[in-house]
C-alpha cells in the first residue's frame, strides 16, 4: 500500500518536493538508493581515474563507462522479468550483495597490485551487472508505495539521489583516492551496499496474493517486449531516451581527459566537475514542482536537450575551470530535467503488473545510448580530439531534436491502470490448468453506417489485447450478414488466460464500453472460449 493515500485537498496543502519523504517505507527506501548510488559513482569515479594511469589510451578510458552500463542494456529485460515474478524485496537485496561481494574482489585486486587495463573494465563490467539488476526492481517499487499525487516529486528524489550521491560519491572517491588509494574506495563501497542490503531485509514488504502460479520466465520476457512494443506512448519515450543519451554520453564518458587538460587538471578538479553537475542537477529535481505548473513534458525534453548541448560545447571550449564549472551546473539541471521528464512518462505508460519489465527495457534504452554514445564518441576522440567528439555531439542532438519534433512523449493524457473487474467465466469440461492454447472469439452487430469508427476502436482493442499478453488477434468480417463482426485473441494456456483477465484495468473497461457502444443486438456479444485440441499422429 502507499505511504499515503491523500484527499484532493490534502494534495493541494502536501505537493511539495519533499512530501513523498514524509512516508516512512518512502524515506527507507530513499536512503537505500542514496546509499546505492554512492557505491555506483564512487565505484565509476575510482575506476575511471584509475584508468588514467593504467594507459593513455582515450578509447580505454572511454569503455571504463560502457563497461559500466552494458550489463543495463545487454540483462535489463531479464532482470525486470524476475523483479516481475520474484520477491521485489529479496531481490533488490541480492543485488546490493552482489556489488558488494563484487567490490571486495576489486579491493583485493587492487592491494594485490594484479589490478591491469582489461581485469578493471571486467570487474567494472561486473559491477554493472548488479546496477542491471537492481534498477528495474527498485522502479517498479516506487509506485506501490508512493501514491499517484506524489509520484513525479517521488522520481524527482529519486533523481536528487542520484546527483546528490553524484556530489558526495565523487568527494569521497576523490578524498580517498589522494590519501589513501583505490583500494580504500572499493572497501568502502563493499560496506556501504552491504549495509544496504541489511537495510532492504529489514522491511515488511506488502504481498501480492494471487490464486494462479508464477509466470515463467521466458514467457514473463515475451510479454514485456509485446507491452512496451504495443504502447505508442512507450515506443517514443525509449527513442527519446536512447538519442538524448547517446548525445550526452560524450562529455560524461570523456570528462576524466576534459579535467587532465583544463588548468591544473587532476582528481580534484574531475570530482568538483561531476560535483557541480550534481548540484546543479538537486536544484533543478527541487523546483520540478513549481516549473511543472507552467512547463510540458515535451517542452522539458525539449529545452533540456538544446541547454545541454550548448553547455557542453562551452565546457570542452573553456579554458579555465571557473568557466567550466558553472556550465557543467547547467548541465546537470538539463541532465535530470530531460532524463526525469522521461522517467515520469514511461512510469505513467505502465500498469503495476509490468512495470519492472517495462522499466527495464526503458533503462536498457538509457543504457544502450550511453553505452554506444561512449564507444562512438570516444573512437572520435581518438582520431581527432575530445573537443570535437563533444562538440560533434552536441551537434548531432539538435539535428536529431528536429527530426523528432512531432514525437511527444505526453501522448494525451495518462491511463487510468486501477484494478478492474474483468468479465470471466468457469470451464464446463475438465482439463489441466496449463492446458491450452485458449481462442476467445467475441461476436459484435453494428450499423454498417459506423464501421470506420468501430474499425478504429477495434485498432485500439488490438493494443489493448496484445499488451495484456495475447499471442494473436484478428478481427473478420461476415461475408453473408453485413455489420456482424468476429473479434479473436489467442491466450497461450488457460492459466495465462485467467492472468490475462487478472490484469484488467479501469482503462480497459473504458475501451470495452466504448466496444459496447456500437453493438446493436438484443443481446450482450457473444462471447466463447475453444480450448485447442492436440490431435494424436
Amino acid at each position: 500500500m502507499p505511504d499515503q493515500a491523500p484527499t484532493p485537498a490534502a494534495v493541494d496543502q502536501d505537493s511539495g518536493a519533499l512530501a513523498p519523504l514524509r512516508g516512512p517505507v518512502f524515506r527507507m527506501l530513499w536512503l537505500t538508493w542514496l546509499t546505492a548510488n554512492l557505491t555506483m559513482w564512487m565505484n565509476d569515479v575510482a575506476a575511471a581515474w584509475l584508468m588514467t594511469t593504467l594507459t593513455d589510451s582515450p578509447g580505454m578510458v572511454a569503455l571504463v563507462a560502457t563497461a559500466s552500463t552494458l550489463p543495463v542494456f545487454v540483462l535489463g529485460l531479464g532482470s525486470g522479468a524476475l523483479a516481475d515474478i520474484l520477491d521485489r524485496r529479496l531481490y533488490f537485496a541480492s543485488t546490493q550483495i552482489w556489488v558488494s561481494v563484487n567490490a571486495m574482489v576489486l579491493a583485493a585486486a587492487s592491494l594485490a597490485g594484479v589490478l591491469n587495463a582489461p581485469l578493471l573494465l571486467a570487474l567494472t563490467f561486473s559491477n554493472g551487472i548488479g546496477l542491471a539488476m537492481r534498477w528495474p526492481v527498485f522502479a517498479a517499487i516506487v509506485p506501490e508505495v508512493v501514491s499517484k499525487p506524489h509520484l513525479h516529486a517521488a522520481l524527482a528524489l529519486n533523481g536528487v539521489a542520484m546527483n546528490l550521491s553524484r556530489v558526495v560519491g565523487p568527494m569521497l572517491a576523490g578524498a580517498l583516492l589522494a590519501s589513501l588509494g583505490s583500494a580504500a574506495v572499493f572497501v568502502l563501497n563493499a560496506l556501504l551496499a552491504a549495509g544496504a542490503s541489511v537495510a532492504i531485509l529489514r522491511w515488511r514488504a506488502p504481498q501480492h496474493h494471487s490464486t494462479l502460479p508464477g509466470e515463467r520466465f521466458v514467457g514473463a520476457v515475451r510479454v514485456g517486449v509485446q507491452h512496451v512494443w504495443q504502447s505508442p506512448r512507450m515506443r517514443v519515450v525509449l527513442l527519446r531516451v536512447f538519442l538524448f543519451f547517446l548525445q550526452a554520453s560524450a562529455l560524461m564518458a570523456l570528462m576524466p581527459l576534459v579535467a587532465k587538460h583544463l588548468h591544473a587538471g587532476g582528481p580534484g578538479l574531475y570530482t568538483a566537475m561531476l560535483a557541480s553537475v550534481g548540484c546543479g542537477a538537486i536544484y533543478a529535481a527541487l523546483s520540478f514542482p513549481r516549473w511543472r505548473a507552467h512547463v510540458g513534458r515535451d517542452a522539458f525534453v525539449r529545452w533540456g536537450t538544446l541547454t545541454h548541448a550548448a553547455a557542453s560545447c562551452v565546457v570542452v571550449l573553456a579554458t579555465t575551470p571557473w568557466l567550466a564549472l558553472p556550465a557543467l551546473a547547467v548541465i546537470g539541471m538539463a541532465w535530470i530535467a530531460t532524463a526525469n521528464t522521461l522517467t515520469v512518462s514511461a512510469q505513467m505508460a505502465l500498469p503495476n503488473w509490468v512495470r519492472a519489465r517495462g522499466m527495464s527495457i526503458y533503462q536498457m534504452g538509457l543504457m544502450g545510448g550511453s553505452a554506444v554514445g561512449a564507444m562512438l564518441w570516444g573512437q572520435v576522440a581518438g582520431a581527432f580530439s575530445v573537443t570535437t567528439a563533444v562538440v560533434g555531439a552536441a551537434g548531432m542532438g539538435l539535428v536529431l531534436l528536429v527530426l523528432l519534433r512531432n514525437r511527444s512523449v505526453e501522448g494525451g493524457e495518462d491511463e487510468d491502470h486501477s484494478p478492474a473487474p474483468a468479465a470471466g467465466t468457469e470451464p464446463g469440461i475438465d482439463f489441466e490448468p496449463d492446458a491450452g492454447p485458449i481462442m476467445v472469439t467475441v461476436e459484435y452487430q453494428i450499423d454498417p453506417a459506423r464501421a470506420a469508427e468501430f474499425s478504429e476502436v477495434m485498432r485500439l482493442t488490438r493494443r489493448a489485447r496484445l499488451r495484456q499478453g495475447v499471442l494473436s488477434w484478428g478481427l473478420f468480417r461476415d461475408t453473408a450478414q453485413a455489420g456482424r463482426y468476429l473479434e479473436y485473441f489467442v491466450d497461450e494456456s488457460w492459466t495465462e488466460h485467467l492472468r490475462r483477465l487478472e490484469r484488467f484495468t479501469a482503462a480497459d473497461e473504458g475501451l470495452r464500453e466504448r466496444r459496447l457502444s456500437f453493438h446493436s443486438g438484443p443481446n450482450l456479444p457473444k462471447v466463447q472460449r475453444l480450448l485447442a485440441d492436440r490431435l494424436g499422429r
